[in-house]
């Protein structure tokens, strides 16, 4: 009976959303969280000689490649008791969430196009992003950007050696990707070595940048890609929607190019796991549930429309809990995992190409 209720509880919150107050400490009175020293290999996620094992099993192609991906993991800190504004590296907790829902489930998207280097960082708390905190917020998301900011030079520096790159990034990410392109890549030198920027799960205009453009076909380099994932004939909330999607640009993710609908046929394939998707559902009576991740091609079909990537429920073991949620954010790269993996080798090879 216990558990009938606990699964009741969680559908509906997140059906409708379970309310969360939030309270922080000031800004200034928040711990102090060492920067961290980007030439110890301790601080990155993922360096090409220091691969998790599940990267090593997941990796098709073991050869070192002749193109990087810098890596930008998403928000993973939102505990309405943790009153920091930014996530402590050195906590094993947060390393762990790190490495099994980012890494795992995101990164390794990219593992077969480039060498994958993921640093570290103070990410900031996901109560940022609303708007009751927007003060501190701001000065958590700059304390953020400054450690990426500080890990993509200590990469160029010491780790690149003139080779191109992919940047890949989401939500969170995302964001400081975006800053981070504005800042150091966007009409700098830098710019002829980016293959792409997939910029996931960020509202990002058709006008962002003064010279990368939203790339319109499968092969094309040098510009950016980037969805937010709804399901289908679904909205966020009216000011969430125009606050955080409306106008953004929105890649088709399966065919890479202007159409505005795909088919089932045309998905190459999701990463997942059917006792990971319980883990986060928080149904841990499932426990018995394989872990094992698996590619599960033409299970969705997608839809463009102004801001937002509808995709239909995925045709997988647990799709009765995946049809009652309606915001697929936290699955913004597992639904398309092969299509971005694939996509991603085209693109450094035609970059290759173009680049003799």
């Amino acid at each position: 009976m216990k558990r009938k209720f606990l699964v009741i509880y969680i559908l509906l919150c997140l059906i409708t959303g379970c309310g969360i107050t939030y309270k922080p400490y000031d800004f200034e009175n928040s711990q102090v969280i060492s920067e961290p020293d980007y030439s110890e290999e301790k601080n990155w996620a993922a360096l090409p000689n220091k691969y998790p094992k599940f990267i090593n099993d997941i990796q098709y192609d073991k050869i070192e490649k002749k193109a990087d991906v810098f890596y930008i993991y998403p928000t993973l800190i939102s505990g309405k008791k943790n009153r920091e504004w930014n996530a402590d590296i050195e906590d094993n907790d947060i390393r762990s969430d790190i490495y099994e829902k980012a890494i795992k489930h995101q990164a390794t998207a990219w593992i077969d196009a480039g060498n994958l280097y993921a640093p570290f960082y103070r990410q900031a708390h996901l109560r940022v992003f609303n708007e009751k905190f927007k003060v501190d917020g701001e000065k958590a998301l700059k304390l953020a950007y400054s450690d990426i900011k500080k890990s993509f030079a200590y990469y160029l520096e010491n780790f690149n050696n003139g080779k191109p790159f992919i940047i890949a990034s989401h939500s969170q990410g995302a964001l400081h990707a975006k800053n981070l392109i504005k800042e150091i890549i966007d009409e700098k030198p830098l710019q002829k070595k980016l293959v792409a920027a997939y910029l996931i799960g960020t509202k990002i205009e058709e006008d962002e940048f003064k010279s990368l453009k939203a790339m319109t076909s499968p092969d094309e380099v040098g510009g950016f890609v980037s969805w937010n994932t709804y399901k289908y004939n679904t909205y966020p909330k009216k000011d969430n929607y125009e606050r955080w999607f409306k106008n953004a640009v929105v890649t088709n993710p399966i065919t890479w190019n202007e159409t505005l609908e795909s088919k089932k046929s045309d998905h190459k394939g999701m990463l997942f796991a059917p006792g990971s998707l319980y883990k986060y559902l928080g149904l841990s009576f499932f426990s018995s549930t394989s872990d094992e991740l698996k590619v599960y091609s033409k299970k969705i079909k997608v839809k463009v429309i102004d801001g937002l990537l509808w995709s239909t429920p995925p045709d997988i073991p647990g799709k009765l809990f995946l049809s009652m949620v309606k915001n697929y954010h936290f699955a913004d790269i597992n639904l398309f995992w092969k299509d971005i993996s694939d996509n991603s080798k085209i693109r450094v090879n035609k970059w290759l190409q173009m680049n003799k």
